[in-house]
């Protein structure tokens, strides 16, 4: 186990450790040591989100990369997915993004890309806490770093998106609404989409550094639903601060998840022999009913631990290129090497169009079970594998709701919560048995 690494990087409140302005000082000279031991003239390329704290930790950032001799790349604010194609695309060594994703503007943090674009892995994680218990000692001024500003990143993470997309369909019959959750898509999206010919109303599009997610975006849909009934738009796109989660909302202002934005390109893949190795890769938390509709399409389904990176881990191993997580993570490993939500949505639009239906329809063609997920508040750890009381009532909630349900409890990777997840056919049981379980642990 790592001290400072969770499911997504680091993350917690600005100000409080380790999201401070020494640690990241020391973290961009643990992980620059790292670098410069096993690569010669190693890089690095650091982008952020639009959140006010990410001018601070850029700083930090860099000035700990070049007190370990590693040349600096600066890329603004980009989307998560950009800088790991940005890494590749300078050569960096490594890409560094300054972020707390779907959280609000006090939070922030920090994940950490290979050369190949990938998420590091829990080995490379080890080694740079490993050296973050070492003192920190600079190089030589003859060997210091250099630091440059990529002016060009912008357009070519805009030209990289719209490569993903099949140019023979036209997007021009298309009225969208795109919901950038004053994060790090605010200056990307719209350029994307309607260059693709599509009709694009942006919102949320005005990041002021506290604004980031606030009442907004892929965790927040009320403002986008709408706004897409008012403008009679064929269909709704949030995005997180980010820009790594995906959630549409159908014409009729329903929310389309990522379970089930996952499932309907799947099966427009499948149809047209992209899907390699017919797997698609999902996580605990993914519906009965959606596994249920990859087994009747004859899709193998591959379960993943919560957590894009390990999503990622299971793609690689059984040679998939499609997964995603119902929170709207959606990998394409045929267009990408992390999830991006900019890529996922053009994948969506392109079955949309080349099936001539709309969103509401192709989300009609699986039937989610009613799942219910509550989040419990914990201030102090709580040991799940000891809670006895906790156990007993699991033990009692599976047994009524039987072989067509199913009962998660883990501790959230990121926050101090207890999240408690029960599905079943049987709504109402459904909703007292979450009830239950979430009594055992006040």
């Amino acid at each position: 186990m790592t001290n400072y690494f969770g499911t997504d990087g680091i993350r917690g409140e600005v100000g409080i450790e380790p999201i401070t302005a020494d640690f990241f000082l020391k973290l961009g000279w643990a992980v620059g040591s790292v670098l410069a031991q096993n690569n010669q003239n190693p890089s690095v390329v650091i982008g952020k989100d639009t959140r006010v704290s990410g001018y601070l930790f850029e700083s930090a950032l860099e000035a700990g990369f070049l007190s370990a001799g590693v040349d600096v790349g600066l890329l603004g604010p980009m989307p998560t997915p950009a800088i790991a194609y940005l890494t590749q695309t300078y050569g960096a060594t490594a890409g560094v993004v300054i972020s707390a994703s779907h959280n609000n503007f006090q939070d922030n943090g920090v994940k950490f890309f290979s050369d190949k674009g990938f998420k590091l892995s829990s080995i490379d994680q080890k080694n740079i806490e490993q050296r973050l218990k070492q003192p920190m000692v600079s190089v030589s001024s003859n060997n210091i770093g250099k630091a440059i500003r990529h002016e060009q990143s912008l357009g070519r993470y805009i030209d990289f998106c719209k490569r993903s997309f099949d140019k023979s369909i036209d997007l021009s019959s298309l009225n969208i609404v795109v919901d950038c959750a004053n994060g790090a898509t605010y200056h990307i999206a719209k350029a994307v989409f309607s260059e693709l010919g599509a009709n694009v109303c942006i919102i949320n599009n005005q990041p002021d550094g506290f604004n980031i997610n606030l009442n907004c975006g892929a965790t927040d849909t009320k403002g986008l639903q709408q706004i897409v009934l008012e403008k009679n738009a064929d269909l709704g796109i949030a995005f997180d601060g980010d820009g790594d989660r995906l959630i549409m909302i159908d014409g009729d202002g329903e929310i389309v998840d990522g379970d089930e934005l996952l499932f309907i390109i799947a099966k427009a893949w499948q149809a047209c022999g992209v899907l390699t190795s017919n797997i698609v890769v999902g996580t605990k938390m993914t519906n009965l009913g959606i596994r249920r509709g990859y087994q009747d399409l004859g899709i193998d389904f591959i379960e993943a631990d919560i957590g894009d990176r390990f999503v990622m881990e299971q793609l690689q191993k059984n040679n998939a290129i499609l997964g995603g997580e119902g929170s709207g993570h959606i990998i394409c490993l045929n267009q990408s090497t992390s999830g991006d939500a900019i890529i996922a949505a053009l994948q969506v639009l392109a079955v949309i169009v080349k099936s001539a239906k709309t969103l509401g329809e192709l989300k009609s063609q699986v039937q989610k079970y009613p799942q219910v997920l509550m989040n419990v508040k914990s201030t102090k750890k709580i040991d799940l594998h000891k809670n006895q009381a906790l156990k007993l009532a699991q033990i009692e909630v599976q047994k009524k709701l039987g072989a067509d349900g199913r009962v998660l409890i883990r501790a959230s990777g990121t926050e101090p919560l207890i999240r408690i997840m029960v599905e079943g056919e049987d709504l109402q049981l459904v909703q007292k048995s979450v009830e239950e379980l979430a009594a055992t642990l006040n």
